[in-house]
This record gives structure tokens, sequence and C-alpha cells, in this order.
């Protein structure tokens, strides 16, 4: 995979690197999102050892460990009779040439003997004033990453000096590596999200239908049961969070719809969820407006784009695609991708607020972005800043019709019944139209109006 982007997160370790004493980073995040190549860059700029983690028993693991420490250090292999010795012998290489020592995997040393971790925790604390070294825990089990290594349970708890939760790319960072135009770098973006594995394997030489048919619906492609592989790594009983997803992607937004879907007992789906949450499989969105915490309007949607299109599509149709992934493509998928593509264009939308808002392109200094509903009202953006205190109104359509001057009235009209600092607030608006806009409606709006169609929110990822 090539390598790209991650500019904060190399800052980071470069800082870390040269710290006058022993730096612990842990890196994690899920899988495919490229902590691998970020790892191997920073290993690329200084002295270092790269170790990849195996599903070996553990005399093996402490073996290969001990053969590529003795191998930088030029050394023949020591005797070891427990991750106590292979551990001893990491710190002893850190304090003599303060390297940095990356270990890939970590998780699975874990799985198959905790000691491992004991054993370390020994090592850092006896060395942490004697080397400016660097040790490098990274790993794709976002479970046992955030339980196991950096919980208040574990050995190495208090231990790290800096952590790194890799994310996928935003749609701004995925626009550079995608080579489709504008409008089509959006709906790639919808079909295979912000995971740089996905979007490299894409042949951008061809068009987007062609690599459905060669990625998401051909059984020889990792892509077709990723979300599978996924489950099945991270979670025990991967059949029940399969229906759960699948029932999402279909609009089951709400508990109760998901367990009418189902079949799950709605007192059990909030453990299902706040696991799929913690996966960033899921996300629990409430109005802007509301208390995070307290709001009882909580809808809840899949979080990666990638997998909204597989439990979308792919998942409901296995069948067909086993037998003629072509008329799955051509009478399933092609006719209904614009609409599904229109959630993903207001995450763009919402991303392209963000960037007006660190440009200062907007009156208010909003400082909370989000949607609104409440009835049988919602607002796709709603922005908010508390000190003005300001509102920004946004509207996105997804359409080959271009906006009128009813849109700009309609959401004049529901402005009124957004109920947050209501009379003493300033007003500003916002739509975002794939087609543009009718005649006039430009002329028509005051300059609290922010008008974008395709080329002008090009033009604002362009200009970060």
């Amino acid at each position: 995979m090539l390598f790209h982007d991650r500019t904060d997160e190399l800052t980071t370790l470069r800082e870390q690197h040269d710290r006058d004493s022993l730096s612990m980073v842990v890196i994690y995040g899920r899988r495919r999102v490229g902590k691998t190549e970020l790892v191997k860059k920073v290993c690329e700029e200084t002295d270092s050892i790269y170790h990849l983690a195996t599903k070996d028993a553990p005399a093996v693991q402490q073996r290969k460990l001990l053969e590529e420490l003795a191998a930088f250090d030029e050394s023949r292999v020591p005797r070891h009779s427990d991750w106590h010795d292979v551990m001893e012998y990491l710190g002893e290489i850190l304090c003599s040439t303060s390297p940095l020592i990356a270990i890939d995997e970590f998780p699975y040393q874990i799985e198959s003997d905790e000691a491992v971790l004991g054993a370390l925790q020994t090592v850092v604390d006896g060395i942490r004033t004697q080397t400016d070294g660097t040790l490098i825990l990274c790993g794709s089990s976002i479970g046992v990453m955030e339980s196991d290594v950096l919980g208040r349970e574990s050995p190495l708890f208090g231990r790290r000096s800096g952590q790194i939760d890799l994310q996928p790319f935003s749609f701004s960072t995925a626009n550079e590596v995608i080579e489709y135009s504008f409008i089509d770098s959006i709906r790639t973006y919808a079909v295979a999200g912000g995971m740089p594995m996905y979007l490299m394997l894409f042949d951008y030489a061809q068009p987007l239908a062609d690599n459905l048919l060669q990625n998401h619906l051909s059984k020889t492609s990792i892509l077709f049961s990723e979300p599978e592989f996924l489950l099945r790594s991270e979670l025990r009983e991967p059949s029940r969070y399969m229906s759960i997803l699948e029932s999402i992607a279909l609009g089951a937004t709400t508990p109760n719809e998901m367990a009418g879907h189902t079949g799950i007992d709605s007192t059990q789906l909030p453990n299902y969820l706040s696991r799929l949450q913690r996966l960033r499989l899921i996300e629990r969105k409430v109005p802007v407006t509301a208390e995070q915490q307290r709001s009882k309007r909580s809808l809840y949607s899949i979080k990666d784009p990638f997998l909204r299109f597989w439990f979308r599509f792919v998942e409901p149709n296995q069948s067909g695609i086993e037998q003629a992934p072509e008329q799955v493509l051509t009478n399933r998928i092609l006719p209904e991708l614009d609409r599904f593509v229109s959630q993903t264009f207001e995450d763009v939308a919402r991303e392209c607020v963000w960037e007006c808002i660190r440009s200062s392109s907007f009156s208010g200094n909003y400082g909370s972005v989000g949607s609104w509903w409440y009835g049988g009202e919602e607002i796709d953006i709603v922005a908010l800043d508390d000190r003005t205190p300001s509102v920004l109104l946004g509207e996105c359509k997804w359409t080959t019709t271009p906006v009128g001057i009813d849109l700009v009235d309609q959401l004049t009209e529901k402005a009124g019944h957004v109920r947050w600092k209501t009379g003493a607030r300033d007003e500003e608006y916002a739509i975002f139209s794939r087609a543009g806009f009718e005649d006039g409606v430009r002329a028509q709006c005051d300059d609290r109006w922010h008008l974008f169609d395709l080329n002008d929110m090009q033009a604002v990822f362009e200009a970060q």
C-alpha cells in the first residue's frame, strides 16, 4: 500500500523519539486503517527494529522476537525461559543504542500469554530514565488494546508517553487519493469509505461501476468478505452483530426498530450496541442542540461508509452475487446508488462546514456541527456558537434537479422550530446542492446565505 498523509501522526512519533527519556507509544485502530504503514514509515527514519507478532505458541513468539533483537544487536540469540527473559533483553538493547523498537499486532502476544504484560511492565519501569529509546506497541484489536494495554487494570497502565487512535481518512484526505472527478470522488467515498487499503484497491483508470464489480462483488476480493472477517476477529457472537448492522443499514435506527428486525430482545441490545460503538462500527447521534448523554432522541447509524454499502447491497444479495454479480450490479445497486450516496453527501457537507469554520468563512465561530430533528421536522446541518450566540442551518440535496427558491423558504421556516437561544441568536444558512441552483436564486439571497454547488465544495477542500 502506498503511504499517504498522516502528517500529524508522524510528527507525534518523531517528537516522542526525540524525548530525553524512554518513550512508549501505543498505536491502535481498525484493521486496514494504515497502522503498519505508519509504523514502518517512522522506522525508515531511524535505527529501528520492526517485529510483527504472530498467533504462534508463546515459545515460538519469544524465539522470533529474540532472533530479530539479536540480529539488530549483531549478537548470538540469548537463552531464555519466559517472557521476562525476552523483555529483559529488549530493555538492554533500548539502553545500549536507544533505537526505536516497534511490536506490531501486540495483541497476539497478549492472547497467547498474558505474562508478556507483566514482563514488559518490569522492564519499562526499570529503564525509564536509562534510555531515550522508543517502544511502539501497535494493534488492530481495539478491545484488547483499550483494556489490556491502556485500561486501568493493565500492568502497563500509566506507562505510555503517547497514544495514537488511528482513524480512517476524512473525505478531504481520501479525495487526494481518489483519481476521479469530484462527483465520483464522493460516490467512491460512499462505497469505500476512508480506509486507505480499500481506496488503494481501486483502479481509477476504470469506471466506478467496474471497481464495484471487481472489489465489492467479487468472491476473490478481500472486500467481499471483509465485514465478516472484521467481526469474527473482534467478537464472540458475530452473527448477532451482523444482523444488527444489517438492520441499521436497512433503516432501523432505534433499538425498538432493531429488536423488531433482528428478533433480539430489546433489553439485550444496549450491550451489543455499546460493543459496536467501541469498535467504531456504529455511532449514536442526538440532535446537536441536545445533551449527548441525556437525550432520548438518539438514533444509530453505521459509521463507516464501506460497511453501510456492504450491509445495504452486498450482504442481502449474496446468493445473487454468487450466480450473477453483473445482474446484481445492474439491477440492484446502480439504480439505487445515488439515493444511497445522499447520506454520505451529508457527511461530506458537514466536513465542508468544518473547513469553512477553520477558514473563518462564516460569521459565527461554531464549536459544534451536527444535525437536528424533532417530531416530523429535521435539518441536515446545524452548527452552534453559544458565545455570540449564532446558529448555522443547512440543507443538502443530492439530486439531479437544481435547487430553487422554495428550499430557501422552507429552510427559513424550519429554522423557527429549532428551540435554541430563540430570539437572542444570529442566524445564517447554507445549502449544498449537487445540481447547483436555479437562475436567480443566488441573487435573491442576502449575505446570510452560503450556497455551495460541487465546484464550490471542491474549491473549499482544495484550499485547505
